[in-house]
């Protein structure tokens, strides 16, 4: 009997992981990162902590749905790929039917969640950029032109802004200065790891950029917008949203952003995309919790 709940635990833990696995917990908690700072940032005159807490994991659960509709949509092409081959669906860890199930039902408490619990603004927003990556990128875009993460990049960039939104109920143009860094940040970060895996987008015939206009042409696009990015990052300091210690880690992350990216183009090594595209994830962790130490400091020396 012993041995039968031993297997009864491991079969159970096998499959939580497998449905933990569609949701993309790492790109989810990254957001979630993103979305506390909209929140913190957010001119509100008593935090509303419920609020917040029911507004993340509403947000959460929608990402995560959308998370795995872009499994269930790419499970063709995923099964083809070195990176992506492992993933559930085209492993059989799983089927089309239940991911479909899965998603729906994720989708559809955190957007009860959100409207009942938070407000219908940040409900829509939030369904609204679910549909903007499990179907307009995932669906289309994805297979339709080079641009494809420029355009839909508006998407993945909507967190702060939905963050924003969950504790004030309103739309502030310095939310979407939050959206445009990361908006600006998608393309680089996401090209280099396309140039990594360029033979495997060949293969699968999807139209990224060093695809269909070379390696070449994409890195020195990856230089230039983190150039632009240096830009944008210096605007919520130009509008009174930040001060001294976000700008002074803005450069300091955007230098290394810059450098990684000239590297790329001028002197790369074998593994010098992948390393671009590992420092990106950690500079907008970084820039991010820069942000929020900023606006706390900043709180402490204004008692």
């Amino acid at each position: 009997m012993s041995k039968e709940i031993a297997l009864s635990v491991e079969s159970h833990k096998k499959i939580g992981s497998t449905y933990l696995k569609l949701t993309k917990p790492k790109v989810v908690a990254l957001m979630l990162i993103t979305a506390v700072v909209g929140m913190s940032l957010a001119p509100v005159p008593v935090f509303p902590w419920l609020q917040a807490i029911f507004g993340l994991t509403g947000i959460g659960l929608m990402a995560g749905s959308a998370a795995a509709f872009n499994h269930l949509v790419d499970r063709r092409i995923d099964a083809r790929m070195a990176r992506t081959h492992m993933r559930p669906l085209p492993s059989g860890d799983t089927n089309p039917l239940s991911v479909t199930m899965f998603a729906i039902v994720l989708g559809a408490i955190g957007f009860v969640l959100l409207y009942g619990l938070v407000n219908p603004l940040t409900a829509w927003m939030t369904f609204f950029s679910l549909l903007g990556y499990a179907v307009i990128y995932t669906m289309y875009l994805k297979r339709a032109t080079p641009q494809n993460i420029v355009i839909a990049g508006i998407a993945g960039a909507m967190p702060p802004l939905l963050g924003w939104t969950a504790v004030t109920g309103e739309l502030h143009a310095n939310a979407w200065l939050l959206v445009m860094i990361i908006f600006i940040w998608t393309p680089p970060h996401f090209w280099a790891l396309a140039i990594h895996r360029v033979e495997d987008y060949r293969k699968v015939e999807i139209p990224m950029l060093p695809v269909t206009h070379g390696v070449e042409y994409t890195k020195t696009s990856i230089l230039l917008y983190t150039v632009l990015l240096t830009l944008v990052c210096i605007l919520p300091v130009l509008v009174g949203m930040a001060g001294s210690v976000y700008l002074f880690s803005s450069l300091l992350l955007n230098a290394g952003f810059v450098y990684h990216a000239w590297k790329l183009k001028f002197s790369p090594e074998s593994n010098s995309a992948m390393e671009t595209f590992k420092f990106s994830i950690y500079h907008l962790l970084a820039l991010f919790v820069a942000l929020l130490a900023d606006h706390y400091i900043g709180q402490v020396f204004a008692l």
